[in-house]
């Protein structure tokens, strides 16, 4: 398949996607997506092996709390969690192996700061950018640095999973925050944010030590379009080549 072709497609998804996709994502009342915006702070202990007690400490728990049932997803430092229990000040959810090993739930200190987020609902803002709660891997604070306006933090990226979708000015989670990666290495092992200081003042990332580790989660868009530039739709008789010039001609290009 011609890149004009690749280039049309993802076009096409992204465009249906941007006019339509709210609409094709309400079609029920369930919760579905988190936008990295962090609701509260919460402190962790383990029960056990896998289960986690989250006690909500920070302001705007109240909200959290209201509005949380038995089963609803809550982003614990960008990591997708299942209510099981409803607490008072928090709740306790179960870890499975896999996301233990994978993400930094497995390693944090007993009552360490984690995020927390309660997933999105039909009518809400979309404030940050579309977080799925499944974490492509980790990073490591490599410096924080306070400015007249705001922290720029440094993080380096171990994995090439993670890397490959960590672009100049895109969205990246850490810790479940939405964030603008200010800039990066052409591979992606490394990238800064620019924090302003009520987000750095009202999540986790105050608490962070340098080398210590982050849960990252890229774009999820930028995974459609990446799977549709490899891959792509089987082309038809029916459906007309798209070529540079008709993308040009409508200011795509």
């Amino acid at each position: 398949m011609c890149l004009a072709r690749k280039i049309g497609i993802v076009f096409k998804y992204a465009l249906i996607f941007h006019c339509v996709g709210r609409d094709v994502l309400n079609i029920s009342d369930q919760s579905f997506v988190f936008t990295g915006l962090i609701q509260t702070l919460g402190n962790l202990t383990r029960l056990d092996s896998s289960h986690l007690k989250i006690v909500c400490s920070g302001m705007g728990h109240a909200r959290l709390l209201q509005d949380m049932e038995l089963g609803d997803s809550i982003a614990v430092d960008g990591v997708c969690l299942t209510v099981e229990t409803a607490l008072a000040n928090g709740f306790i959810a179960t870890a499975s192996p896999e996301t233990l090993a994978k993400s930094t739930l497995g390693t944090l200190a007993e009552g360490a700061k984690v995020n927390l987020e309660g997933s999105l609902r039909v009518g809400s803002k979309i404030g940050g950018h579309f977080v799925t709660g499944h974490v492509d891997g980790l990073g490591r604070l490599e410096t924080a640095i306070a400015s007249a306006t705001s922290w720029e933090l440094r993080f380096v990226v171990a994995s090439a999973q993670v890397a490959r979708y960590i672009v100049s000015k895109g969205s990246i989670a850490v810790n479940g925050i939405s964030l603008t990666v200010a800039d990066c290495s052409a591979s992606g092992d490394w990238f800064t944010v620019a924090v302003i200081p009520v987000t750095y003042q009202e999540t986790n990332l105050q608490y962070l030590q340098p080398h210590q580790a982050v849960n990252l989660e890229g774009d999820v868009l930028g995974k459609y379009a990446e799977k549709f530039l490899n891959l792509g739709p089987k082309p038809t008789a029916q459906e007309p080549d798209i070529a540079l010039d008709f993308l040009a001609e409508h200011g795509y290009v």
